[in-house]
């Protein structure tokens, strides 16, 4: 039995990941300051484990750790466009958030316990954009946005820690993630939205940039596959094995949506330039496939269940 912190357990793979660890018969001590994105209801659905437990907390603000294995990072600003906005929100939690937790477990009495393994759950955003080919683990870190600066911040700051303090880390940069029940400002749940509204959806810079999709199942099950090997002090890229430009992700959510392609363009706005673009992400992740590890989900399987369930459960 593993007992682990699980912060942003009410975001989208925070919440897919509390609950498998649940199932799995871990203790779970979720902590979820509640944002805009958090879904409150899956608060009812985690409390009928008699082994979770819930601070409403801001990690920043955060001033107790008790006795832990892990503690696991999902919380995070993530929306590019709103850290272009105002990047403060994105600082105040990704930056010093981090560094408070990685405080906490610097400053944890070790008379009774190891200190938890800190595992910090970063982007591939970090890496910056890549016309070809794939980043690798050892890959500089180029943000190209605010949000992933700051994310970069805290992947730097984990190391720092490590080897200035000893803390063990581990770090798990994911894809473009996808599934069910995602908040909708990212691009395939805001799009069913815009669809449900009568608004077109806007794609940046003619839906021509390209990401590689993973679902967050495959990315939960990649997570877990790195706490069961035991390794600490490791860094691991995480990647989906479907990549795509962002107008034929947008064309298929159309089709799901309507029933056919017919009119897609009357359903879209190429209009929008955002500023530091970034024009594809690609991961190199055969360090984590050496565990045994490989997504399983089919992008063109899975689309047409989450246009189902967002067209079936609205979200301000």
């Amino acid at each position: 039995m593993k007992i682990v912190y699980v912060t942003g357990c009410l975001g989208f793979i925070g919440s897919h990941f509390t609950r498998a660890a649940l199932n799995r018969g871990w203790i779970v001590r979720g902590v979820d300051k509640i944002t805009y994105a958090a879904d409150q209801k899956l608060l009812k659905e985690f409390e009928l484990f008699s082994n979770f437990y819930f601070d409403k907390k801001d990690i920043k603000d955060l001033d107790i750790l008790y006795d832990c294995d892990y503690v696991i990072n999902f919380a995070a600003e993530s929306h590019v466009g709103k850290s272009i906005s105002n990047s403060d929100d994105f600082v105040f939690s990704n930056v010093l958030g981090v560094q408070n937790l990685l405080e906490l477990i610097r400053t944890k009495s070790t008379n009774c316990s190891p200190r938890p393994v800190f595992f910090q759950i970063s982007t591939d955003e970090v890496y910056g954009d890549i016309v070809s080919g794939s980043h690798t683990e050892k890959d500089l870190l180029k943000p190209s946005n605010p949000y992933s600066a700051s994310k970069a911040a805290a992947d730097l700051m984990t190391m720092a820690w490590a080897r200035t303090y000893e803390i063990n880390y581990l770090i798990a940069r994911p894809t473009n993630n996808y599934g069910i029940n995602q908040y909708p400002e990212k691009l395939i749940p805001l799009s069913i939205k815009n669809l449900q509204r009568g608004k077109k959806i806007r794609l940046h810079n003619s839906g021509q940039p390209t990401r590689i999709w993973l679902h967050v199942e495959d990315t939960v099950s990649a997570i877990m596959s790195i706490i069961d090997s035991g390794t600490t002090n490791e860094i691991y890229n995480i990647s989906g094995d479907f990549e795509q430009r962002n107008i034929e992700t947008d064309k298929k959510i159309i089709r799901h949506f309507n029933g056919n392609y017919d009119g897609w363009d009357k359903h879209t706005d190429l209009s929008y330039s955002r500023q530091g673009q970034d024009v594809r992400y690609s991961l190199d992740d055969s360090k984590i496939r050496q565990l045994g590890w490989k997504p399983k989900k089919e992008f063109d399987e899975e689309i047409s269940k989450i246009v189902k369930f967002h067209k079936e459960n609205f979200r301000w």
